[in-house]
């Protein structure tokens, strides 16, 4: 699973990050919180790539396009699907967290002293502030913003992301006459930057101009691909 899907370049030995891609299939859920059998056998195959890389427990969530991010000690282990939620933190060593994409923006956090998050930025939980909310969380754990290192993973770019007055104004706070192009990435990168984060890197694919290799919601596709980061592997 894990040899078909795109590496995260950058981060410390004790931490691992991907962006799934077609080639791995399909990891989303439909609405009902139901999965097809293939869907299910993905994640089992993930499940199986982290456990051999001394990863033991693996934490997903139902997502809601919101801005609440779950903090996990690690008391478990295999998978856990959480009701509902669109980011997580953890400092427990031999943990990975994933976010379900395809269109919106995965964003990778950690600091190189043991902390790591993952978080699903569309526009919605981008204009409610969902990369504070990751911040906030990783300093309540002792984590300072200004040491953190953020990655935004493939998402629709600006070029080819149309939306509506009332996105633009939720997104920037002033009324919007009409229809604009938006590029949550760049919003993404200037919320780090002004937070003080040390390092913001951004991939440079957009999941419709390469739907060769990505699943996009707007190119028409119902398959979702996954951001993840793990703390502690070997």
């Amino acid at each position: 699973m894990l040899e078909r899907a795109e590496r995260i370049l950058g981060l410390p030995d004790e931490m691992r990050g991907w962006t799934t891609t077609r080639a791995c299939g399909s990891f989303g859920f439909q609405s009902d919180g139901t999965a097809a059998p293939e869907v299910l056998a993905n994640w089992r195959a993930l499940e199986d790539d982290l456990r051999t890389l001394g990863v033991v427990r693996l934490a997903s969530a139902h997502q809601v396009h919101g801005a609440d991010v779950l903090t996990h000690s690690g008391q478990w282990s295999g998978w856990r699907r959480f009701p509902e939620g669109d980011g997580h933190v953890t400092v427990a060593c031999g943990t990975a967290l994933a976010v379900t994409i395809a269109d919106c923006t995965p964003v990778l956090v950690w600091h190189p002293r043991g902390a790591v998050a993952a978080l699903h930025a569309g526009w919605r939980g981008t204009a409610s502030g969902i990369l504070d909310r990751g911040f906030d969380a990783m300093e309540a754990l002792g984590f300072p913003v200004e040491e953190c290192r953020v990655h935004l993973g493939p998402a629709i770019c600006g070029s080819c992301y149309e939306v509506g007055p009332e996105v633009l104004e939720a997104m920037f706070g002033t009324p919007a006459s009409g229809k604009g192009m938006l590029d949550v990435r760049a919003v993404l990168a200037a919320q780090a930057e002004r937070r003080g984060a040390a390092k913001v890197t951004i991939d440079n694919a957009c999941t419709r101009c390469d739907q060769d290799r990505f699943y996009s919601h707007r190119g028409g596709d119902a398959g979702r691909q996954l951001g993840i980061i793990t703390l502690c592997s070997s």
